[in-house]
């Protein structure tokens, strides 16, 4: 019997998850056969009883705008996912995982990881003053991840002020300090950011862009675009351009997608390097240095 595991979200074509996870799976030997999926909100509890009733399903990789929901869907969360009420990740309990249709759906938040991780691969300092652009699901994790970061505080920039629900419940549940700011002039604040995690959807974070090819003598801190198609978006380009030092979403993906491995293939010990080698050579970004 495949076993099954996919990526839920709208839109999902451009999806990278798909490469990554295959990669791995292939490469481990899972039998695990791996898809992307479009999902509405209102699609979603139909779609998770058809995933309860099919005994071949490890795993679900969840992303917009499917994070705030899915926490509705399983019976229970773990880990940070607690905290934020946001899910990125679900998988079948370890006790379960016989294909028995019954198996409890237990809900995790791997994008704090994959942040941290990516961060903290390119050199992020300890204690960063930071700002987040965005105030959705990714956002909420980028709290928590600055928060990790030991960040002191963080401004995050926001169209609308009054609909950053899930970054200041975040927030508080964490104990970082936020202030709430409209997007627009955001410019000079994030040239003199240490580290910014922009968590806007493919291209809204252009006109920013055009504002910082305007600054003078704009910061060399660390952008992470969590957005990764088209690339480089307008906003990283014009980041490197003044100096900063950029981050692909890729490499957030790829740490998020190597927890997700973990637990959709029930392994007892961390993602074999070899793996993780082959998930960089999917996507196109290099591989680790351990």
């Amino acid at each position: 019997m495949t076993l099954r595991a996919a990526v839920l979200g709208h839109p999902i074509s451009h999806s990278k998850s798909p490469a990554l996870h295959r990669a791995a799976y292939t490469r481990l030997g899972a039998g695990l056969d791996y898809e992307a999926i479009d999902v509405t909100v209102d699609g979603l509890p139909a779609f998770m009883a058809g995933v309860r009733a099919d005994g071949r399903w490890r795993g679900l990789s969840v992303t917009m705008p499917l994070k705030g929901a899915m926490a509705a869907e399983v019976d229970e969360v773990r880990g940070v996912a607690r905290q934020l009420g946001v899910i990125n990740t679900v998988a079948f309990d370890a006790a379960d995982a016989t294909g028995d249709a019954r198996a409890r759906l237990i809900g995790y938040n791997t994008d704090v990881a994959g942040i941290v991780n990516a961060l903290r691969y390119a050199g992020v300092a300890p204690k960063p003053s930071a700002a987040i652009l965005g105030g959705g699901g990714t956002a909420a994790a980028a709290v928590a991840a600055l928060k990790e970061l030991d960040a002191p505080a963080a401004s995050i920039f926001v169209r609308d002020t009054g609909r950053a629900t899930e970054a200041r419940t975040a927030a508080a549940a964490v104990g970082l300090e936020l202030q709430v700011l409209p997007l627009a002039g955001a410019a000079t604040a994030l040239a003199a950011a240490d580290v910014v995690v922009s968590t806007l959807p493919p291209r809204a974070a252009d006109p920013l862009a055009d504002e910082l090819t305007r600054l003078p003598g704009t910061g060399a801190g660390v952008l992470l675009d969590v957005a990764y198609d088209p690339w480089p978006s307008r906003i990283a380009a014009a980041w490197t351009a003044a100096g900063g030092k950029v981050v692909p979403g890729l490499e957030m993906l790829l740490y998020q997608a190597v927890e997700q491995v973990r637990l959709f293939t029930g392994l007892g010990w961390p993602v074999p390097a070899e793996v993780i080698d082959v998930m960089c050579d999917a996507v196109g970004v290099p591989r680790r240095v351990f």
